[in-house]
C-alpha cells in the first residue's frame, strides 16, 4: 500500500482530517531513522508548507503516538520520536545524543518467551541502553578525558 494513502486512511478512520500539513509531518517522521526532535521534523516540514507551526507538529505527532505509528523517547529533558515500533533496544549516546537501533532476535525471542511464562500481554515496549558511541569515545581518547 501507497505510505501516503496509508497514512491518510489511518488519519480519517481515527476521526482526524488529513492535512497536507498533517501529512506531510508524518511522512517526515516515519522516513526518519534519526530519531528526530519535534523541532527537526518542524525545520524539514516548514520546506514544503512554510506555514505549518511548532503546535501543528507536536499535536500531530501526539495523534502518531497514540495511532501507535510511533513511540516517544524521553530522556535528559529532550523528546525525540522513534518510528520503529518493533521490539528492539535503543542505544544512546550521552554525549552527543546519537540513538542507535539495535534488533536483536533472541532478544525478542526471550521477551516472548517471559511474557508467556507469566501470561502477561505486550501491548509495546521501550528498551533503553545509554553509554558512549564508539564515534565520542575516539573523541574522549584523543582530547585524553
Amino acid at each position: 500500500m501507497d505510505p501516503n494513502k496509508r497514512i491518510v486512511d489511518a488519519l480519517r478512520s481515527s476521526g482526524y482530517k488529513a492535512t497536507p500539513q498533517r501529512v506531510a509531518i508524518a511522512q517526515t517522521v516515519l522516513r526518519s531513522k534519526n530519531h528526530p526532535s519535534a523541532e527537526t521534523i518542524h525545520e524539514e516540514v516548514l520546506r514544503l508548507h512554510p506555514t505549518v507551526s511548532l503546535s501543528t507538529v507536536y499535536n500531530t505527532l501526539h495523534i502518531l503516538r497514540e495511532m501507535n505509528f510511533l513511540n516517544e523517547l524521553t530522556f535528559n529533558g529532550t523528546t525525540r520520536y522513534d518510528p520503529n515500533i518493533s521490539l528492539h533496544i535503543n542505544m544512546i549516546c550521552l554525549h552527543c545524543g546519537k540513538i542507535i537501533d539495535v534488533e536483536e532476535p533472541s532478544l525478542e525471542e526471550s521477551i516472548n518467551k517471559i511474557a508467556e511464562r507469566k501470561g502477561f500481554k505486550i501491548t509495546g515496549q521501550r528498551v533503553d541502553i545509554y553509554g558512549v558511541c564508539k564515534p565520542c569515545q575516539k573523541h574522549e581518547n584523543s582530547v585524553g578525558l
